[in-house]
């Protein structure tokens, strides 16, 4: 039967149970896992500084090379551990490659942080015999506690997401697991090996088996930091959107300013202020934006944002009632019931129905960027996060103005380049009703519900 892998890598952290895993891996018969190859540090374990005669030069120069070797030196599966500050070339190529297994071992991130801290203390990292034990209490510090947090979590969503995208799984298995011999005969067939364990390697002892309250020094600060954290990530604002692209094709640049337009923002008027300052150029593509970028040295990005009350008016009065997008006009008008006048006829409704039009379009907004209509999220309304998300896929703004004080940011990106500063030009009222002659409470609380993101991530208050 042909051969399941070629290799396996193990994903873990410091004090998970790393070294006892691998030393249950190693004893399955033709099974070598190699420790820690990529570490910064060392290859393969303390104080070793070379691996199939590549040394840490080589492997700074070409680490997919100790890959290769490690495969072809090996009699039978060979792997190693990886942890999330290891080369993140060496990630990139393994998560994409089916032909590696992967391994992922968890530990209760206190219990591991804890652990961690005793062994700092002591400087013993693992304990091959009791008697030469030894015992230091951790002092919990919150905030590194929950850096360390941050990281392993942000790790394994690196993790989920390329097994995700590339169609693969994982064997999961936690820190307690590994005393299971029934878990590491279920690992073992997850690697294709045709062998078993008849207990589980006893080399390794556990460093720190009491209670962790007795582990720390201040336990009290422990329990009080840890309560404050949100373990089920309550506050986490939901996002259903698509992620957007960076849409460079719509920057426009002159002098050393690029500006990176919000769809339904001041697009107009910055163009004209750029406009005083030299020639507009646009129809970007990543290469030759880039090309600019080179032949501009000290040059600067800039986007700007608007309230999104304003902005999702300036949307509904240009390409709603305009009819410029007619199929979502259309679905506006046959499903959600919103009355709205001829393409291009909305001075021909009174305020009190284009209000009442408006404020079905803002509900339309909080299903939509929800993912509940099936119709697209179209730039002009999407929310400006995910705008700004879409642009660092290619680099993010230097600077992110707002239109309440455009004139002073423009004046401060002018002075950073040293360029001559334009007058802002006044932008004239397209829409057939102001926005103040129409917004009270309930418009700006539909707003609210539909860019709940944007009001938090960005302090936006009331429009009024």
């Amino acid at each position: 039967m042909a051969q399941k892998f070629q290799s396996f890598v193990m994903f873990a952290e410091m004090r998970t149970g790393s070294n006892f895993l691998e030393a249950n891996l190693n004893a399955l018969p033709g099974v070598r896992c190699h420790g820690e190859v990529f570490n910064p540090h060392f290859i393969g374990k303390k104080d070793q500084m070379a691996l199939f005669g590549i040394d840490m030069a080589a492997r700074a120069a070409d680490p997919l090379a100790l890959v290769a070797r490690l495969r072809a030196e090996t009699d039978g599966l060979a792997g190693f551990r990886f942890f999330h500050d290891h080369d993140p070339r060496v990630l990139a190529a393994v998560l994409q490659d089916p032909g590696c297994a992967k391994i992922i071992l968890t530990r209760n991130p206190v219990e591991s942080y804890v652990s961690w801290k005793i062994a700092q203390a002591t400087g013993q990292w693992k304990l091959t015999q009791a008697k030469r034990l030894k015992t230091a209490r951790a002092r919990f510090d919150a905030d590194e506690f929950e850096a360390h947090l941050a990281a392993l979590q942000e790790f394994q969503v690196l993790l989920m997401h390329g097994l995700q995208v590339t169609g693969q799984t994982a064997f999961y298995i936690d820190y307690d697991d590994i005393q299971d011999v029934a878990v590491l005969n279920g690992l073992a067939q997850f690697l294709g090996v045709d062998a078993a364990l008849a207990a589980p390697d006893d080399t390794l002892k556990k460093q720190n088996p009491e209670e962790i309250t007795d582990k720390v020094e201040n336990a009290e600060d422990m329990t009080a930091a840890l309560a404050r954290l949100d373990r089920f990530n309550l506050a986490r604002t939901p996002n259903f959107e698509p992620r957007r692209s960076a849409a460079i094709p719509g920057f426009l640049a002159a002098g050393d300013l690029v500006y990176m337009p919000v769809r339904g923002g001041p697009e107009a008027a910055v163009q004209a202020w750029l406009a005083g300052i030299g020639e507009v150029q646009g129809g970007f593509a990543q290469k030759t934006l880039r090309q600019w970028k080179r032949a501009h040295p000290g040059h600067r990005s800039f986007t700007v944002l608007r309230h999104p009350v304003a902005r999702a008016h300036a949307a509904f009065c240009s390409q709603i009632l305009t009819g410029a997008l007619a199929e979502i006009r259309g679905t506006l008008q046959r499903v959600y019931k919103i009355d709205l006048p001829p393409p291009g006829k909305g001075h021909k409704q009174d305020a009190a129905a284009h209000r009442t039009a408006f404020l079905g379009f803002l509900r339309f907004l909080k299903l939509n960027l929800s993912g509940q209509t099936g119709l697209r999220v179209d730039p002009h309304f999407a929310s400006q996060s995910a705008v700004l998300q879409g642009f660092a896929q290619f680099h993010g703004p230097d600077l992110v103005l707002r239109e309440d004080r455009l004139a002073e940011g423009l004046a401060y990106l002018a002075a950073d380049t040293g360029t001559a500063c334009p007058p802002l030009p006044p932008v004239p009222e397209t829409a057939p009703h102001a926005l103040a002659t129409i917004w009270d409470a309930e418009i700006e609380d539909a707003a609210r519900e539909a860019y709940q993101r944007d009001y938090i991530g960005f302090g936006f208050t009331g429009w009024r």
